[in-house]
């Protein structure tokens, strides 16, 4: 059953980067709130498994999570800001925002090894959805070549982020 919940979070995710696809080639200021969006939703997940977790490797991996998003998120803000471009609220944004909140309810009813073992397999998922979306969409749709930079380098630390996660996973198979 489990899996079939994050097969559905996998496929709502691909489907909210497919959006911005179906609207046209996103444009660099909802490629910036997209980004920035996922980025936050991640910090977010993870503040709920600091609090909820008493794993050491779930809570490691939680706090590698938002410092490494949180810091991201700095310097995208700080691009933004630089470039004077204003971030752009579009539907894949506010799809990546409602299945989060979704996410996190129904975590919020776990606990213990299941808690964990849900937050975990929900962080694969999570970054390889966001991990194609950054490869396969916002990443060639980026216009501004430091944007498409930031992009990179955050694709490439997600691409940890993945791995990381795969290993925790393996934990709890």
């Amino acid at each position: 059953m489990m899996l079939v919940r994050i097969t559905g979070a996998l496929a709502a995710l691909l489907l909210a980067s497919g959006i911005a696809c179906a609207q046209g080639k996103p444009t660099d200021p909802q490629i910036a709130h997209i980004a920035y969006t996922a980025g936050q939703l991640d910090i977010e997940a993870a503040q709920q498994a600091l609090e909820k977790s008493h794993n050491k490797e779930v809570r490691a991996f939680a706090t590698n999570m938002e410092q490494d998003h949180k810091a991201v998120n700095d310097k995208a803000l700080a691009l933004v800001k630089k470039l004077g471009v204003t971030p752009e609220d579009n539907d894949t944004s506010k799809a990546l925002a409602k299945q989060a909140a979704a996410k996190r309810a129904e975590l919020a009813k776990l606990n213990g090894a299941a808690f964990d073992k849900a937050y975990i397999d929900n962080e694969v998922a999570y970054h390889k959805a966001v991990n194609g979306a950054l490869e396969n969409t916002l990443i060639p749709a980026a216009s501004n070549p430091e944007l498409k930079d930031l992009l990179k380098t955050g694709l490439k630390i997600f691409q940890g982020h993945e791995q990381h996660a795969e290993h925790v996973a393996a934990e709890f198979k």
